[in-house]
């Protein structure tokens, strides 16, 4: 909320308020403050003080007037201020004993040393003396209040802050502006309960646009951006102009909600009302564009931009990451560099250390984590989680270990990265072992653990695991719930997966290509296509990954004409290039149904021709003595495409077996042999009670 500020700050982060000379009275005979200062400037009663003695000017009188004193208690919380001399060279300062409103005035000098100092609960003891009867309020009572409030903010002390809500309450100031807006900024900070500081934005007299905005921000950060949507357009039906600030935040909340037609819409409203030239609602609008799938759009944006700062360039950055152009983010941060001399952050460095891991480019990864030790950065959270994601996907799990092992402080975002190392490697028992050792687990952390589990197929610990998320409150997280979705699918437990889907509240295309793959690998074909057809209905627009579950589904339910016909909407009306799994799942369709030249015709036209992974799915189903010469040319083509890999003389020595050519199998071994190509050993897993056993296949020593 420190942006949406009324008042200049300090460095300290408190508000800073202008002496103006008009605003003080001073008489010879007696000095009367009708405006006092947060010691900023000194101001005197004939004589002259130093500057450097006015932390002590408004403690004098408070020792002078037996009204004031507060005992012992009060002289604990100045006993560190040197009480010095006070007195000018013609004469002590003096101010009428019978002025309650000037006694009650002085006082807020002291109140405002402690709340510079956030000695919180001093301060609320002297604010207490405030509170005595006078006949006028002091005029500068709202700011302090302001800075009180704010003091609160800062140092994460909500409970003092509800204390100086009661005596907001108590001096009648909650209908002041600065005030209010201080209370909103504090509830949305530090509140428990968004419903509080919907009451208190409610009860403010005055509502200006910062706290429309203050409101409207705070929902976003709650996780509400419906709720951001329907406060702007009341505020916009009120006739309140809106800021910066404000179209920024609802420019996020578009891109969070991906409401991309209202996005343009603001982007118009941005050019008309001339905020294009702000950096912050520019940097909105990229990151829009970078989230709705329109990379072009924002580098025109930023190609616009005069004069871009370091948050400018880590906003187009991302949104290149975003967009899978992470070889385009990586040339925009290098020039960031060179060519304007800008000191990338942690969320900078973060964002590209992503794109190394994605391009899965190590030396390019280990030349940036040298830039964040020559930065310092090391101890952040952001850019460590970042190099253990990177050394992971680049394969250097031992590094991403190494790294993890030197974090100073390590939180669940820390845990949560090395749980994503071990499950992109595959390593799923370090993925369960490591998840049993933390102390505390996020949301990500239970993704992560459900997918391991689902890979090794442990039915009984992700129920475990459910247990665990259901009894911290979950149960409405949809990264999770589609974790679960696969899970329960991979195991057989198809009906139960189906049922958690219904319940869902929110799904993703993650969460409707579990439940396509889920019915499909239980050899329900038909419900998979079903909920395939589901789904375009509902307006999601499918990815290759829903092609390799919907050709699936037809692979193992023998459904060969809509097969077929899935794998031309694929490639017309999508645009999607098949990949190496779409042809296997064609190539074994067509093998399933005997068509055998047509599977072959298709891997010769295909731009995978050339990788044996293919041709092992149609040598797989020439199983018949009528498709014997087939099977010995497709075999002899993949061991001369890949001469090193195993499989290809397991899988031609099975095919000789099945047709009970077994010198021919003998001799395909001896080859095996003679050039050195070891059977690689499988590993099987038993799930007890409490851990995961694992096994080696002993007797696969032997060609089977």
């Amino acid at each position: 909320m420190s942006q949406c500020s009324t008042a200049p700050t300090n460095s300290r982060g408190l508000p800073r308020f202008k002496l103006r000379h008009e605003d003080v009275s001073i008489s010879r005979k007696s000095c009367s403050f009708s405006f006092l200062t947060t010691a900023d400037q000194i101001v005197t009663a004939e004589g002259h003080v130093r500057k450097k003695r006015r932390s002590s000017l408004g403690l004098h009188p408070i020792l002078s007037f037996s009204s004031c004193c507060v005992g012992p208690f009060f002289a604990a919380i100045f006993k560190s201020i040197s009480v010095g001399s006070m007195c000018s060279n013609r004469g002590q300062i003096q101010f009428p004993a019978s002025s309650a409103m000037s006694a009650t005035v002085v006082r807020c000098n002291p109140i405002a040393h402690a709340v510079r100092s956030a000695q919180l609960f001093p301060a609320m003891h002297l604010l207490n003396t405030l509170h005595v009867p006078t006949q006028t309020t002091p005029s500068n009572k709202p700011l302090l209040y302001a800075s009180l409030l704010q003091t609160c903010t800062n140092v994460q002390a909500f409970l003092h802050g509800l204390q100086f809500h009661a005596h907001v309450i108590k001096s009648g100031l909650e209908t002041d502006r600065f005030v209010g807006n201080s209370l909103l900024a504090l509830y949305f900070k530090l509140g428990p309960d968004l419903r509080d500081t919907r009451r208190v934005f409610d009860g403010l007299f005055v509502k200006d646009v910062i706290s429309w905005t203050s409101m409207v921000s705070g929902y976003i950060k709650a996780g509400k951006p419906e709720c951001s949507l329907e406060l702007f357009s009341e505020m916009v039906g009120l006739g309140v102009e809106p800021n910066a600030f404000t179209i920024s935040s609802i420019i996020k909340v578009c891109s969070i909600l991906g409401k991309s037609r209202l996005g343009w819409c603001l982007h118009g409203v941005v050019i008309k009302s001339g905020f294009d030239s702000n950096r912050v609602v520019s940097c909105a609008l990229i990151d829009f564009y970078g989230r709705n799938w329109q990379p072009n759009e924002a580098c025109q944006l930023f190609d616009e931009l005069p004069d871009p700062d370091a948050i400018c360039w880590t906003s187009i950055i991302s949104a290149l990451t975003r967009n899978d152009l992470h070889a385009e983010a990586l040339r925009f941060f290098y020039f960031m560099q060179r060519n304007n001399g800008l000191s990338p952050d942690g969320f900078t460095f973060g964002t590209v250390l992503t794109a190394c891991g994605n391009l899965g480019r190590s030396r390019q990864g280990k030349q940036v984590h040298a830039k964040v030790i020559t930065y310092g950065l090391c101890g952040n959270v952001v850019v460590e989680s970042s190099l253990l994601d990177m050394y992971g996907k680049c394969r250097l799990v031992d590094e991403s270990w190494r790294v993890f092992h030197r974090m100073s402080k390590r939180n669940s975002v820390s845990w949560s990265a090395l749980l994503g190392v071990y499950c992109h490697n595959k390593d799923y028992e370090s993925v369960i072992r490591v998840f049993r050792e933390m102390d505390e687990s996020d949301l990500y952390c239970f993704g992560t653990i459900l997918r391991a589990c689902a890979g090794l197929a442990a039915v009984r610990q992700g129920k475990e695991i459910h247990c665990q998320y259901v009894r911290r409150g979950g149960w409405r997280d949809v990264v999770v719930e589609s974790a679960l979705v696969d899970l329960y699918a991979k195991c057989g437990c198809i009906d139960f997966a189906h049922q958690i889907f219904v319940q869902m509240s929110n799904r993703n295309l993650i969460t409707w290509n579990s439940m396509i793959y889920g019915f499909a690998q239980n050899g329900r074909g038909e419900e998979a296509l079903s909920i395939f057809d589901e789904m375009i209905k509902e307006g999601i627009k499918p990815d290759h990954i829903s092609f390799i579950g919907v050709l699936f589904a037809c692979s193992h339910s023998g459904l060969v004409d809509q097969g077929r016909h899935y794998f031309n909407l694929m490639t017309g009306e999508y645009g999607i290039k098949p990949g190496i799994e779409h042809y296997n799942c064609m190539v074994d369709l067509l093998g399933r149904a005997e068509l055998l030249e047509e599977a072959e015709n298709l891997i010769e036209s295909a731009w995978c021709r050339d990788d044996s992974s293919v041709w092992a799915v149609l040598l797989g189903s020439c199983t018949t003595s009528a498709s014997s010469s087939t099977a010995e040319r497709i075999g002899q083509k993949m061991i001369e495409l890949d001469p090193d890999n195993h499989m290809n003389y397991v899988l031609l020595a099975n095919t000789y077996r099945a047709v009970g050519r077994w010198n021919d199998a003998i001799k395909v071994r001896k080859l095996m042999e003679d050039r050195g190509v070891k059977k690689i050993k499988g590993t099987s897993w038993v799930e007890t009670t409490s851990k995961m056993d694992s096994y080696l296949d002993v007797a696969g020593t032997d060609m089977p």
